[in-house]
């Protein structure tokens, strides 16, 4: 029987974390849609009743006991694709800890905690793509921006080492990086938690962070995006995503390294 138009020839059984809203709800459904068996997860699995997917399960990345019992419930996975993740905005000198720790134990810590939870199927069969939705600001940064650019530049360090520990087991490792992302529920950068009081002198920053986002590419071209890594029999490690994602990263590649590189 020949295959849909947009179907893949190899589907794939892929888990998907943070699905229930945003760029994760859209991957699951574009996934699903290309005829993969999607097994889905969020913190609160009801919030996966309407989605299209194989399985539902319940997955909070933070806490290692909760991964290794998804991981068992789902089987066999084909591919990971690492997505849960939050953002913040806020000046070095006042940002709260306790955000801090949040956003790296949720886009870094919580990267880890599934990644090891996964791995040693795909390594003992020899065969898995691991997939980070990873950001530019994962290469560069901006004001305002040091907590969410140092949980990115962390993942993208963890990423790096990983491909090159796994390549002789067979596996392949992928690190998207778009820049501003918008999605039909949420209001992106909108949607990030901002930590400047009353009068704050680094309030004026709020212009440059806008100014680092550039043109915003949509939770769907995220989730093509995805697909078609997870076809692609040589994926590359890093994949910028979208017009002003490529153009940032470029421009940061040029720049004199002995200087702050200014988006």
């Amino acid at each position: 029987m020949p295959l849909s138009s947009g179907q893949t020839a190899h589907p794939l059984r892929v888990l998907v974390t943070g699905a229930s809203r945003g760029i994760g709800r859209a991957i699951a459904s574009e996934l699903a849609a290309r005829g993969h068996a999607v097994i889905a997860t969020a913190r609160d699995p009801r919030s996966l009743a309407d989605l299209d997917a194989t399985e539902r399960l319940q997955l909070d990345v933070t806490d290692a006991t909760s991964a290794r019992t998804a991981v068992t419930a789902a089987g066999r996975i084909d591919a990971l694709v690492s997505n849960a993740g939050m953002t913040t905005r806020g000046p070095v000198e006042t940002m709260p800890l306790d955000e801090v720790r949040a956003v790296f134990d949720l886009n870094y810590f919580g990267a880890l905690t599934i990644t090891q939870a996964v791995l040693p199927q795909m390594r003992e069969r020899g065969s898995g793509h691991l997939v980070y939705v990873s950001s530019q600001m994962g290469r560069v940064t901006a004001p305002l921006m040091s907590t969410y650019s140092g949980s990115k530049w962390a993942l993208e360090a963890m990423v790096e080492a990983l491909a090159l520990e796994v390549r002789d087991f067979g596996l392949r490792v992928t690190s998207l990086q778009p820049g501003g992302v918008v999605s039909p529920d949420s209001a992106g950068a909108a949607a990030a938690r901002v930590h400047l009081g009353e009068d704050d002198p680094y309030a004026p920053l709020l212009d440059a962070v806008a100014r680092a986002r550039g043109t915003a590419i949509t939770a769907a071209e995220v989730a093509a995006a995805v697909a078609e890594t997870l076809d692609d029999p040589e994926p590359p490690l890093r994949r910028a995503l979208g017009e002003s994602a490529e153009q940032v990263l470029a421009r940061h590649h040029a720049a004199p390294v002995d200087q702050p590189f200014v988006i």
